[in-house]
């Protein structure tokens, strides 16, 4: 039946993740001072999970004394007022994605390919680092398109299909780190396939299929630490840094850059 669930392996009882969703009274800012704060999930983390009667768990708890998170949030490092590319490296993206991004990166750099490419690696998985990881290809070009060249938010957007199908002709298979990702038996949807297709046809076919053979498919690959103050001066070249800073430049993606320097906003 459509309604039964899922067969998933189960995170946390709700109680449990409502216990991890206060923050004790702070600093605060935004009149929040002094006041417990909570932070909802976004519905995208709870679909599915059998979790989502957090919501009503947490509603049940305000009070005068208790709401919900609006700003910084403590527990984050917190962000200069008008951000570079460079700050949500340092501040924002998570050990494991910010690793495997200037990881990719480096190996491009290393092999010699030209600055685009690298630039395409440093940010081909940038939406996986505070934002979303579900066509996170396509988020991630939408997110960077206004301040890079075409050529490499296309490289980024194409590497979402690519890597799900080999070509041999350039050394490239599928990876066998998706099998114990998806299953052996996982088929990519039709729309990755058209994409994949498309992609396999334009004349920047190769700038994504280099970032699909300069990713890394198991992250236990990745290595020690990489700076990436080390591409601040491709950055530079190659990444127009809004003078308001990221998320307040007014471009038609700066309530995603919004959303990484406050990710527990309420609304």
């Amino acid at each position: 039946m459509a309604n039964e669930p899922s067969p998933i392996l189960p995170m946390m009882t709700a109680a449990q993740m409502e216990a991890l969703l206060i923050a004790e009274a702070g600093e605060g800012e935004h009149g929040q001072a002094g006041l417990r704060r909570m932070i909802l999930p976004a519905p995208v983390a709870l679909a599915g999970t059998g979790l989502d009667n957090v919501e009503a768990g947490l509603l049940a708890k305000m009070d005068e004394r208790t709401v919900f998170m609006m700003g910084d949030n403590p527990a984050l490092p917190k962000m200069p007022g008008q951000p570079k590319l460079l700050d949500f490296f340092k501040y924002r993206f998570g050990g494991l994605t910010g690793r495997h991004l200037t990881t990719s990166a480096k190996r491009a750099l290393d092999d010699g390919l030209d600055e685009p490419v690298v630039m395409a690696c440093l940010l081909h998985d940038i939406s996986n680092g505070c934002l979303i990881r579900a066509d996170h290809g396509y988020w991630s070009a939408q997110m960077i398109a206004p301040y890079v060249s075409e050529d490499i938010a296309w490289a980024v957007q194409y590497h979402q299909c690519l890597r799900y199908f080999a070509d041999e002709s350039v050394g490239y298979d599928y990876p066998e780190s998706y099998f114990r990702f998806f299953g052996r038996d996982y088929v990519p949807p039709d729309y990755l396939r058209r994409d994949a297709e498309y992609a396999r046809a334009h004349r920047w076919y190769m700038k994504a299929r280099q970032v699909t053979l300069y990713d890394i498919y198991f992250f236990e690959e990745e290595g020690e630490e990489i700076d990436p103050e080390l591409f601040k001066d491709i950055i530079g070249r190659h990444f127009r840094e809004p003078e308001e800073g990221l998320g307040f430049d007014g471009s038609p993606v700066a309530h995603m850059w919004r959303t990484m320097i406050w990710p527990n906003n309420f609304l």
